[in-house]
């Protein structure tokens, strides 16, 4: 096993056979080195913060109602748990692929196993892919938090706030502009909320619209109705190309709102590039990206100036924290997309518990009054605005034992 200091004096193949015996992909030949980018260096020191090794005995898919869970076990009968997302989409690749190359292994060097289960599957890196990492890992940080007494925050270099401000989002483009405006108008008053993000345009339409006029009606009826102090952002998930996109740009400047989201298809970056030098309002874009390497270049070529990574999609808190290095350097922003609520959540708290260069607020859906469940705790409740990050060890959740007794173990792999 390498010691932090081996493991900090080495480079590419040399240190990456010597984590991973079993890789047939590199000699254990010190003398081969790599160059590793700014971003892909190593961050944070997890064995000088938890002595001795822990080894991963197992990891379970469990499932419980709707709700899907990611257990990880060690030798010595520690566990961590996460819960996850859509993850009953990528069930063989978990099970077959990436559960297994975690087993066996010492999970304080998660941050070189993140980076060794890509070099090993590494063709098949797409959301499909990083999804199950990022579940795998974020169960591994529970574990190692709650072995070494330290939230996530605390384990990935020290928590700089304990409270996160959050916009709404969630809006799905179903209802009238009119009826929209008014779910954020009643949300802001529950939850003191002091942001707002609109879906507008048709996702990927081509330039149409819900109907006729919804967007224009949604960008003004939003600032009328919710007021000039209230910091408000739209996103368009696709839906324009550069001239309609510039055209709706242009309104949401008179309008003075705060960022602009995906306006091109997101895979059409010489288009949004267009849009950000026609605009004053910043991009915002990345949530389907997964290549550091594209957040690098994209974020200096001028396709955003706020990046957008989802924990998830993206392979997980290190990976985002990496993207968040990228961002810190080049002097941009990162405020991660996320669909998740509650118990979900928990993984954007520790992120943006720990990450200094994290925009202004986070986002968190909101769509109808917030519940306490009776399953999990904390419960993560908007107040003033604001919701307070877990400070417990790991991801800070607790998870009644009795409601996971009566889940299902889809998959177990040992």
């Amino acid at each position: 096993m390498l010691s932090r200091r081996q493991y900090l004096g080495l480079t590419g193949a040399a240190l990456i056979s010597s984590a991973f015996p079993s890789s047939p992909l590199f000699a254990a030949d010190e003398q081969m080195s790599r160059n590793l980018r700014d971003y892909e260096k190593p961050m944070f020191d997890i064995p000088s913060q938890i002595k001795d090794p822990v080894k991963i005995e197992s990891i379970e898919l469990l499932k419980r109602g709707s709700n899907y869970f990611v257990r990880t076990r060690s030798t010595s009968g520690a566990i961590g748990i996460a819960p996850t997302k859509q993850v009953e989409l990528f069930v063989p690749i978990f099970e077959k692929l990436v559960a297994p190359f975690f087993i066996g292994k010492d999970a304080r060097e998660i941050e070189s196993l993140i980076d060794g289960v890509y070099i090993e599957n590494y063709k098949l890196a797409s959301l499909a892919f990083w999804c199950p990492v990022a579940y795998c890992e974020q169960s591994a940080l529970d574990l190692l938090g709650k072995v070494a007494n330290k939230s996530v925050g605390n384990l990935l270099g020290g928590v700089v706030r304990k409270e996160i401000p959050v916009y709404l989002s969630g809006s799905d483009r179903i209802l009238k502009a009119e009826e929209e405006v008014d779910v954020y108008v009643r949300g802001v008053a529950e939850t003191g909320a002091k942001g707002v993000k609109f879906k507008i345009g048709g996702r990927m339409s081509g330039n149409l619209d819900t109907y006729p006029g919804r967007t224009e009606t949604v960008l003004k009826l939003g600032r009328e109705k919710l007021g000039d102090k209230m910091i408000l952002m739209a996103d368009a998930n696709g839906s324009y190309n550069a001239d309609k996109a510039c055209e709706i740009g242009r309104l949401m400047e008179s309008l003075n709102y705060t960022f602009y989201e995906e306006p091109c298809p997101f895979e059409e970056l010489s288009e949004t590039i267009a849009v950000g030098k026609e605009l004053k309002i910043p991009l915002a874009f990345g949530e389907e990206l997964y290549s550091l390497w594209h957040f690098q270049w994209a974020l200096a070529d001028g396709v955003m100036k706020i990046v957008q990574p989802d924990i998830n999609y993206n392979g997980g808190l290190i990976r985002a924290i990496r993207v968040a290095r990228i961002a810190a350097k080049l002097g941009r922003t990162i405020v991660p997309h996320n669909t998740q609520t509650g118990v979900s959540s928990v993984n954007i708290l520790q992120f943006a518990s720990c990450t200094p260069n994290i925009g202004d607020m986070m986002e968190y859906p909101w769509r109808k009054p917030q519940t306490k469940e009776s399953w999990f705790s904390p419960n993560f409740i908007i107040k003033d605005g604001k919701l307070p990050v877990p400070d417990g060890p790991g991801l800070g959740m607790t998870i009644d034992e009795d409601y996971l007794k009566g889940a299902e173990v889809v998959t177990k792999i040992a």
